[in-house]
């Protein structure tokens, strides 16, 4: 068990390190000339622009060997500096600095709800949907499953959110139409109960998809594991249906789906992005966007603030994911 456990920490610590290498590459070394992003080309003449960019390569370190600029890179990731946001460097002459990591604070708890939200609603609605289907395959309940599951999956998050947000909060009035309330909070928007109804729509909006996916494979997992051997003894040994179904068929069809919810990261943050979008939640997803259509072109320290941030969650859940594998399958910990 202990080897497994250093085998995984020390994975999850290298995909860290290859993702600093080739976040800096794509986003640092691809563009021609990252100091453009700082200085505006029709604002001064030819020489003065000459001098500014000049000057601003120095600020950004770009003038140094690609090995010198990737290990400042890498000590101010460890140090979890992520630099200062393009948009708010140097405007009509005056210094007006924002850094990325007060950014990746504000925006990060907004997302981090909308995951965490809307995880779970889907799984309450793919896990007991997925097993009655397998429990009543071909029945007009498995068909009705089934239709859900097609509606789901074809549904985009933009079309969803829109229709919800037209619907309960324009129409009806009984929810909010967006914006986003923190969890905790002294102000007149604030609190479980508020955070909670802003979030309804975006939950339900997110959770629809993925609430089709994890249904129709809860209902696979689940027909598999009824025909095996183990399950046939349990039932020929007198064991109550209710045991046979928590202690042996769920416990063992959850397994690929825990497999599916760490993977299924990062096509979740592209659908966060839409949700954030349709609902105005200043999350990650928002940040993003914003820092590819800002006043400067390209927000290269925000964009990669974004990346960086998103990429270590999905390798750190993963970890967590592949640690309670050892809780559900204990023959994992003799590998």
């Amino acid at each position: 068990m202990l080897v497994y456990l250093v085998r995984r920490v020390l994975w999850a610590v290298f995909l860290c390190f290859v993702l600093t290498v080739v976040t800096y590459l794509i986003f640092f070394q691809i563009p021609a000339d990252p100091a453009r992003y700082l200085v505006q080309a029709q604002a001064s003449p030819a020489s003065d622009l000459s001098d500014q960019l000049e000057a601003a390569r120095k600020e950004l370190g770009v003038d140094k060997p690609i090995y010198v600029q990737y290990g400042r890179f890498l000590k101010r990731v460890i140090r979890l500096d992520l630099g200062t946001s393009y948009s708010r460097r140097i405007t009509s002459g005056r210094r007006d600095e924002r850094r990325v990591n007060n950014m990746l604070k504000e925006a990060a708890p907004v997302t981090i709800s909308l995951f965490f939200g809307a995880t779970i609603v889907y799984l309450l609605i793919a896990l007991p949907l997925g097993t009655l289907g397998a429990l009543h395959p071909g029945s007009l309940l498995d068909r009705l499953i089934l239709i859900f599951v097609l509606l789901g999956i074809s549904a985009h998050p933009l079309i969803v959110g829109f229709f919800l947000r037209q619907t309960f909060a324009y129409e009806w009035r009984i929810l909010p139409y967006g914006g986003y309330c923190p969890l905790v909070g002294e102000t007149s928007c604030g609190g479980p109960v508020d955070w909670a109804q802003h979030l309804v729509l975006p939950w339900v909006t997110f959770a629809l998809l993925f609430a089709a996916l994890y249904t129709r494979m809860t209902r696979a997992g689940v027909l598999e594991v009824l025909a095996e051997h183990w399950v046939r003894t349990a039932r020929a040994k007198g064991a109550a249906e209710e045991r046979v179904m928590r202690a042996h068929v769920l416990r063992n069809a959850m397994l690929p789906i825990v497999t599916m919810i760490g993977m299924d990261l990062g096509f979740g943050f592209a659908s966060a992005i839409f949700v954030e979008q349709v609902f105005g939640l200043p999350g990650l997803g928002t940040m993003a966007i914003t820092a590819l259509r800002g006043s400067v072109g390209f927000d290269l320290p925000a964009i990669t603030g974004v990346v960086l941030a998103v990429s270590f969650a999905i390798v750190m859940i993963n970890l967590f994911v592949d640690l309670l594998y050892m809780w559900l399958d204990p023959r994992i910990r003799v590998i």
